[in-house]
C-alpha cells in the first residue's frame, strides 16, 4: 500500500486538555488515523483487535505524517502492521486484526 499522509491540525478538540503547555497528538488519535487509511483501502472491517501497539516518538499537532501498511500471514483472519512515521523517523507501529484472534 502506498503511504497515506495525514495532518492533525492545532485546533483539534483532544489537543486542549493532552497537554496544554506542550501538545502531543494522542495515541489514539493516531490509530484512528491508521484504521481510516486500512478501511478507505478495504472497506469498513467490523470488530478489531489491536495485538501490539507501540508508540516510540511523539507527534505534535500540525506535523505531517506518513502510514504505510502491509499485509501479514491470514493463519487467523486479516491481519496487518501499519507504521507512522514522520519524515523518515519511526513514531508507532500498529498491529491490527480483522475477523480473528491475535
Amino acid at each position: 500500500m502506498d503511504a497515506v499522509a495525514f495532518v492533525v491540525p492545532g485546533t483539534h478538540p483532544c489537543l486542549a486538555g493532552h497537554f496544554p503547555d506542550d501538545p502531543l497528538v494522542p495515541g489514539v488519535v493516531i490509530v484512528d488515523h491508521v484504521i481510516a487509511a486500512l478501511e478507505a483501502r478495504h472497506g469498513p472491517l467490523g470488530a478489531l483487535q489491536l495485538p501490539q501497539v507501540k508508540f516510540v516518538q511523539p507527534l505534535r499537532p500540525d506535523e505531517a505524517a506518513q502510514i504505510e501498511i502491509e499485509s501479514l500471514p491470514r493463519d487467523t483472519g486479516r491481519r496487518w502492521r501499519a507504521r507512522v512515521s514522520r519524515a523518515g523517523v519511526l513514531l508507532a507501529s500498529v498491529e491490527i486484526v480483522a475477523g480473528g484472534a491475535p
